[in-house]
């Protein structure tokens, strides 16, 4: 049985840069996005210097898994870090109509969710098929949260699936060498902190969590219990699904919390203040923590990808973040860029 100490000394997969490529746009969140259109962001990230991608079969229902793989497929594999999820297979099924979707365009399979370990075996397996790779480095179980309303009342049940299934199975496969690493994929901290207590994880994705809009709640919590066993985290939605960087919508569900709007407004006052772009202090903002590993914003254009990938690299000045920090806009003890 691992114990605390163990757990602490493990070394555990980090991703070599920080700088990373999210496959929601590439699966047509949002909106309907060409294919060829798609694979030029891909291509654009990757001579951009991006090295770390990440997608989902959730993601369009194998759409974005299908697009992102007809790029990396033809590079060399140990030259890239790429992630994907379980939880949820899919089932073919004929232009699939869903209710309020996130994906837009013609969905040709239908899922169901299974955190058991066959379930995972068999997703990885499909995934492997769709992205046509022969490895996947990162799994991470996919919205096994009590956020999804889509599991109505049914998370204990799957989340009691998950430890008894999906969890060693992922552990055995770590140590079998088929994965490098695996955690969870969520939009809340509660489940990170239940698996913690529960299993052997290498890496997160906290997507949702980790924003100049919202941080407080990995920054307090969840980043000192990664911290202590070598746990790293992947920051997901880091502008907050383009609301920091313009769109006017924030996250997923179609709803504007209260008060974000006005965080939006001061926070740009502050980037005027200063000639930064709000876009590029977001990302970075998303970066510093060194329990972070990686970021990943998405994109669907090969100018959105580039532009992602420079904003890591601008220099931003730290009068920028001392206002911001007085403003009380950002959390006192937050890291920010040390360049």
């Amino acid at each position: 049985m691992a114990t605390a100490e163990n757990l602490t000394q493990k070394k555990r997969f980090r991703p070599d840069g920080k700088a990373g490529f999210g496959g929601v746009a590439l699966g047509n969140g949002f909106q309907h996005n060409a294919d060829l259109e798609c694979l030029q962001a891909v291509e654009a990230a990757w001579n951009a210097g991006i090295r770390l991608f990440d997608t989902s079969p959730w993601y369009g229902l194998g759409i974005s898994e299908r697009r992102m793989g007809l790029f990396l497929k033809d590079q060399p594999r140990d030259s890239f870090t790429l992630s994907t999820k379980v939880g949820r297979l899919m089932l073919p099924h004929e232009d699939f109509k869903m209710e309020q979707s996130l994906w837009k365009g013609k969905l040709n399979f239908a899922y169901k969710y299974d955190y058991s370990a066959a379930g995972v075996r068999q997703s990885i397996e499909e995934s492997l098929q769709r992205l046509g790779l022969s490895s996947i480095d990162v799994v991470y179980i996919h919205d096994l949260s009590p956020d999804n309303g889509d599991m109505k009342d049914s998370y204990a049940h799957y989340f009691e699936q998950a430890v008894n299934g999906a969890m060693p199975e992922l552990t055995r496969m770590r140590e079998e060498g088929i994965i490098k690493g695996w955690g969870l994929g969520v939009n809340t901290v509660e489940p990170i902190l239940q698996t913690l207590e529960v299993a052997d994880p290498d890496i997160f994705l906290s997507a949702c969590q980790y924003s100049l809009i919202k941080h407080d709640e990995d920054l307090n919590q969840v980043f000192p219990k990664v911290a202590e066993r070598g746990i790293s985290i992947v920051v997901g939605a880091p502008l907050c699904a383009g609301f920091l960087s313009g769109k006017d919508r924030y996250l997923y569900d179609g709803t504007f919390p209260a008060g974000v709007k006005e965080k939006l407004n001061a926070l740009q006052q502050v980037a005027r203040n200063h000639a930064v772009e709000l876009h590029t202090a977001a990302l970075q903002f998303a970066a510093a923590p060194d329990e972070v590993s990686g970021v990943i914003p998405g994109a669907h254009t090969a100018e959105q990808a580039v532009q992602n990938a420079q904003a890591f690299n601008i220099k931003i000045p730290t009068d920028f973040w001392k206002e911001l920090k007085h403003e009380k806009l950002i959390a006192e003890h937050a890291p920010i860029p040390d360049k």
